[in-house]
Parts: structure tokens; C-alpha cells; sequence
């Protein structure tokens, strides 16, 4: 059975209606400060804003507390109600989502702790226009992969996981044009080579948004896609009928 947004509101005891939004809206709360994370390690990198930098890397505490919490909460959800079907489905993607997150808040810190290391040495610009356009795609990545779990969403799910293709594309793209400067310049080499690392950073942050977004389509249509090439999945499965909250 498909699972739409009011799947899970429809249990004869309330308060399990209630745990259950309490996990997703936790979830959402937890994705919010985790895409601002990213925000704020990209604009310190571009701004040369140290104060912004140190700040990601100071909340990165904040992110793995919320991991706990969720963790905990999912942890009596099973022990207490025991759930099945859907709500088990729920409760597991709910766990997989939030390590995920915590993954994306670790490789924000790695971004801002790069990005102090770039600005201290005051080495040029080179590999920031990369930066700039990749960042941008991967936040909308982590964006749009919450978005459909707030919605149940497998169409925008499935979205997710075709940009992720694009971003893979990207990233490689960067990478060779910062190696062959760094053959023609050796004096380059330490700053590219930090551009490269923040690179490498959102090239996962965009792994785990797919991670995200395959979970989604888990919830909803109890598919693991999680091995399976963006080519040879069954669209219409995934994403038709359109989700009850869009009708």
C-alpha cells in the first residue's frame, strides 16, 4: 500500500498520531539548521567571513545532539507500539534520514574548517565560481529531498535523485580543471587543493540528499532503490499515481 500524508494520522490512539508528527517535525527541524549549515560554510568561504565560519563549526554539536534526540524518540516509538506496515517504514526512514543529516552537517564543518584555513592564507579565488555553482545545486538537493518527505512526495523524490547525476558531472568537471591549474602553477597547489577538499564536501552533501530522497521513496512505495542505476528505475512505479496532496 502507497502512503500518502494522511496515512499516518489515522490510528485509533492520539497520541500516537502525535509521536509519529513529532519524528517528522523533528526531522524537518533538524534539516533546516543542517541546510543552513551548508549555507552559512559556502557564504564564509566566498564572503572570507571567519566569525561565519567558526559558527558552522561551533553548531556542528547542535546537529548530532538533534541526531540523538530523534534517535531516542524512534527508539520508544518501537519499544512502546511496536509498530508495523507503514509506521514501521515510517520510524526506519525516519532513523536512516536523520544519520544522513548529521553526515551533512559533518561535511558543512569540513567546508567551514577549509574555509578558515583558505582565508588565513589569503590565496586567490581560484575554484570559487565551482564552488558557488555546485553548492547551489546540492542545497537545493537537501531542500527538495525534505520537501518530499514532508509531502510524501516520490515524484520530487525521484527529482532529487536525477540532479544527483547532473551534480556528479559537475564535480568531476571541477576537478580536472583544478588539477591542470595546479600542473601549470605550483605555487597554487595548497589553496586548490583546499578548494578541492570543500569540492569533495559537497559532492557528498549531494550523496546524502539522494540518500534522503531514496528514502522517501521507500516510505511511500516500499522500494529500495538504493543499488539500483537512476536508468533503469521504474518512473511511473515510483511517481504515478501523483501523492494525495498534490490532487
Amino acid at each position: 500500500m502507497d502512503i500518502t500524508s494522511d496515512t499516518h494520522s489515522q490510528h485509533i490512539s492520539r497520541q500516537f498520531n502525535n509521536e509519529l508528527e513529532e519524528l517528522k517535525t523533528h526531522l524537518m527541524a533538524m534539516g533546516g539548521l543542517v541546510e543552513k549549515q551548508v549555507q552559512d560554510a559556502v557564504s564564509a568561504l566566498l564572503d572570507s567571513d571567519s566569525s561565519l565560519a567558526e559558527r558552522v563549526v561551533d553548531n556542528d554539536r547542535a546537529v548530532n545532539d538533534m541526531q540523538i534526540k530523534i534517535d531516542d524518540e524512534c527508539t520508544r516509538v518501537l519499544a512502546r507500539r511496536q509498530p508495523a506496515a507503514s509506521d514501521l517504514r515510517l520510524v526506519l526512514a525516519v532513523i536512516r534520514a536523520a544519520s544522513d543529516l548529521e553526515r551533512i552537517g559533518d561535511e558543512a564543518s569540513k567546508i567551514a574548517r577549509n574555509a578558515l584555513e583558505l582565508i588565513d592564507s589569503n590565496n586567490g579565488t581560484r575554484g570559487f565560481v565551482e564552488v558557488r555553482n555546485i553548492s547551489e545545486h546540492v542545497r537545493h538537493m537537501v531542500r527538495d529531498a525534505l520537501t518530499s518527505f514532508a509531502r510524501f512526495d516520490t515524484e520530487l523524490a525521484m527529482e532529487v535523485v536525477q540532479e544527483d547525476e547532473r551534480v556528479d558531472s559537475e564535480y568531476q568537471s571541477a576537478m580536472r580543471a583544478l588539477m591542470t591549474f595546479m600542473m601549470e602553477d605550483a605555487r597554487s597547489i595548497s589553496s586548490v587543493l583546499g578548494v578541492m577538499w570543500i569540492l569533495r564536501a559537497l559532492e557528498r552533501i549531494g550523496d546524502h540528499a539522494n540518500n534522503l530522497a531514496e528514502y522517501v521513496i521507500y516510505l511511500v512505495k516500499g522500494l529500495d532503490i538504493r543499488h539500483t542505476d537512476p536508468e533503469d528505475l521504474d518512473h511511473d512505479a515510483i511517481t504515478g499515481p501523483r501523492n494525495g496532496n498534490k490532487a
